[in-house]
């Protein structure tokens, strides 16, 4: 498979709370995103590409108060209650990640033989000052991220890859590590996707990135 870490999710209440804590707790104005007319929801984004982890990126999403509510259930568990109650009590929350692919469907197919369901390969796109942005994305039927977000959503980009017209940021990715009860299990899939030396350690679920930022290095945790 040779997936990759492909960015980071943190979901917040509204998009400029995220932006607020973001440039609070990292110290930086994440650059612009977009709008996911399929899902309803709008995103900021910077660059955190380091050596280890070329083209990784930071994405803040949202759901957009301007856009209709979507015909299925929206990607990242965005429309789950409880996950929702938190991101209000607590404010913008890691919460998942995506890893690339060079091939959704074979990745999917690789979960697959290890009992997981990785959900269905969609095609989505958004419009970008460059043209027209464009990925397939898995996202199951009734949106959970799986294994507390611990386990990757899986991304295959089009013809552009949206970090590699991002400028340096002043954050980069120095390491990203999972942890979760079902240690091994995890442990397993991350190798049918041939994911390089990702840390599974068994716990309380968690993600955990740490970043060298302006305000030296920081760790967040889901």
């Amino acid at each position: 498979m040779s997936a990759q870490l492909d960015h980071l999710v943190v979901i917040a209440a509204s998009l400029d709370e995220g932006v607020a804590w973001c440039e609070a707790t990292l110290g930086v104005t994440p650059g612009p995103g977009g709008q996911h007319a399929l899902m309803g929801t709008h995103n900021r984004l910077f660059s955190i590409a380091s050596a280890t982890y070329p083209l990784a990126y930071f994405e803040i999403i949202a759901i957009d108060p301007a856009a209709p509510s979507p015909a299925r259930r929206r990607w990242f568990d965005m429309d789950d209650h409880a996950l929702q109650e938190h991101v209000r009590r607590d404010g913008p929350q890691l919460a998942h990640w995506a890893a690339r692919v060079p091939d959704a469907r074979a990745a999917v197919a690789a979960l697959q033989a290890q009992g997981l369901d990785r959900g269905e390969v969609i095609a989505a796109s958004r419009p970008t000052p460059q043209g027209l942005l464009q990925w397939q994305i898995t996202v199951r039927a009734d949106g959970q991220r799986l294994y507390d977000g611990a386990l990757p959503t899986l991304i295959q980009w089009g013809a552009v890859h949206p970090a590699a017209a991002m400028p340096a940021s002043g954050i980069t990715l120095v390491s990203f590590a999972l942890q979760h009860p079902q240690a091994d299990t995890l442990a397993t899939a991350c190798r049918a996707l041939d994911l390089p030396a990702l840390p599974v350690q068994p716990g309380p679920a968690h993600l955990r990135a740490r970043l060298q930022t302006p305000k030296g290095l920081i760790e967040i945790c889901s």
